[in-house]
């Protein structure tokens, strides 16, 4: 279960510089008696301060804590007086000063929020500690020329585990506290968490570490573990604090009689350590990245929907104006059966009658002229009407109409073979599917007459149900010289098609093919109250 990462106010620092110093100096007096060979607090205490206060209030800080240092050294009666705190005490807040203040400018932030911030505060304090150590050593040897240099090494090899150490353990819970404070969700599941694994982990220590060996050894390595799991769990966060009781635990095995502190434990602790916490910040990362991915999945989720939401509205305005062009049509289709083919009909009429005397009167070529030019217009009529309102889509009904109305005529006309093949029941379709079917075909043939230069024609029609839905799939081709390179503009012959079956909600498919045309197009229906029936 992942806690989301802490949205509250960081924690304000006082402005003031002498009250930072004060507060700062009474916390390292605190941890000052905790200082152990392999763990030093105050260094950490001390990194953490220069890492999360701005530079101009270190005077305060270090100035105090220079004087608390010398105040003790000389209620402790040092036989070197100042030159011990000068040689022994002062250098080493002025390097790891000088040391953070460089690093500070390169972009270093006391923050963990992710691997990359993560590594490069582990690597300052890697830097910082070794400069620390070789001025420590170049120290040492200036003083100490007769000590024997394993001694030495010995000494600064405490000197860089604890001093790491220390940092690992203050800076993250000064960085949490501070800067990325928990809520109290995470709070409450840490503190479960705590009593669930870290509780046991820390008893089960205990209790091994009264065994004799291997027990004790295999005992610490064992109750790391638990910073693992709170490194994945609870980031690092959770690394810090379990790294913390961890750390408390083993040192309160190395003060029970008849133990031992031993270096490798502590050093496995500082490994492990840095890998819980680079483990946790990767956590973190990854889990407000899966965050950000769910909110975008979110806002995406919403905008589709508005995004369908609008195309059925700009489908169902497209199939409005489909519908008005065809009651248009139909009305058109109806003035001009009515009036104009009437209109010819009369004349016709009247020039029958009137055909007597214009033979009479020597004018019998103009009656012939005549009677000519009103079966021309008659014929253009019914080509009109029929490009208005197919009638035949009325009486026959729509695969008679297919494969035996203008179409085939068109066709046969124009010397091209139709081919058809066509199951269902058109009565499954509404009126607007099925004009749309008539005027899918009637387009393609005429394109195949005008442009395709084809000798073969194939129309696949299949209608029926599928999951409730009425469906019609279209399958057209020609074997012609197929399209060019580049469609003329002003066409509308394929976008036409392509609208009108996109305003019925279908899908318009131009399949690619060595030779010819070749149309796939599905259209959905109403529902009906049918029998499904099956599509082949």
């Amino acid at each position: 279960m992942y806690h989301p990462q802490m949205r509250s106010k960081p924690f304000s620092l006082p402005d003031s510089g002498p009250l930072l110093g004060v507060l700062y100096v009474l916390l390292w007096l605190v941890l000052l008696p905790t200082q152990q060979p392999y763990w030093m607090l105050p260094f950490g205490l001390r990194f953490a301060a220069l890492l999360i206060v701005p530079v101009r209030q270190w005077f305060w800080l270090l100035g105090l804590e220079l004087a608390a240092t010398a105040i003790l050294d000389l209620r402790s009666g040092l036989p070197m007086g100042w030159e011990t705190f000068l040689i022994g005490d002062l250098p080493e807040p002025l390097v790891m000063a000088v040391g953070l203040w460089l690093l500070r400018r390169v972009n270093l932030h006391a923050s963990l929020r992710d691997p990359e911030e993560a590594t490069r505060l582990l690597l300052s304090a890697v830097l910082v500690v070794g400069a620390v150590a070789a001025t420590d050593a170049v120290l040492l040897a200036l003083l100490h020329e007769s000590a024997a240099p394993s001694a030495m090494i010995r000494a600064l090899g405490r000197e860089l585990l604890g001093n790491y150490l220390g940092v690992l353990l203050v800076a993250p819970l000064a960085i949490m506290l501070l800067r990325a404070r928990p809520n109290r969700k995470m709070v409450a599941s840490l503190v479960m968490d705590g009593l669930l694994v870290m509780l046991p982990a820390m008893a089960l220590l205990l209790m091994l570490s009264e065994h004799a060996a291997p027990q004790p050894e295999f005992a610490r390595v064992l109750s790391l573990a638990p910073v693992l799991f709170f490194a994945f769990r609870h980031g690092w966060r959770g690394a810090t604090l379990a790294m913390l009781i961890s750390c408390m635990g083993m040192a309160a095995v190395d003060h029970q009689p008849g133990h031992a502190q031993s270096a490798a434990g502590y050093l496995f602790l500082a490994v492990a350590g840095t890998g819980a916490l680079m483990l946790g910040a990767a956590t973190d990362a990854l889990r407000r990245s899966s965050e950000r991915v769910a909110e975008q999945n979110v806002y995406l989720g919403a905008v589709n929907r508005r995004l369908d939401q609008l195309a059925r509205q700009l489908r169902d305005a497209a199939r409005g104006n489909l519908q008005a062009e065809e009651n248009q049509r139909r009305h058109m289709a109806a003035e001009l059966h009515d009036e104009l083919g009437q209109n010819i009909t009369a004349i016709q009429t009247h020039m029958k009658l009137a055909q007597v005397r214009l033979r009479q009167a020597g004018l019998e070529d103009i009656s012939v002229s005549i009677n000519t030019i009103l079966g021309y217009m008659r014929r253009a009529l019914h080509r009109l009407l029929d490009d208005l309102r197919p009638a035949v889509l009325d009486e026959f009904g729509l695969l008679r109409a297919l494969d035996e109305g203008p179409i085939r005529d068109l066709l046969t006309t124009a010397g091209i073979f139709f081919h058809t093949d066509m199951r269902g029941d058109p009565r499954l379709l509404d009126e607007d599917t099925r004009t749309a079917v008539y005027r899918l075909v009637q387009e393609s043939a005429t394109n195949a007459v005008k442009h395709a230069q084809a000798s073969e024609f194939r129309l696949r029609l299949r209608i029926g149900e599928r999951h409730g839905v009425v469906l019609a799939l279209l399958d057209i081709r020609d074997d012609g010289v197929g399209l060019p390179n580049r469609l003329p503009r002003g066409g509308r012959g394929l976008q036409g098609m392509r609208d009108r079956v996109t305003s019925l909600g279908g899908l318009f498919r131009l399949r690619p093919d060595r030779q010819g045309v070749h149309l796939r197009i599905l259209l959905r229906g109403s529902t009906s109250g049918r029998e499904p029936g099956r599509l082949a």
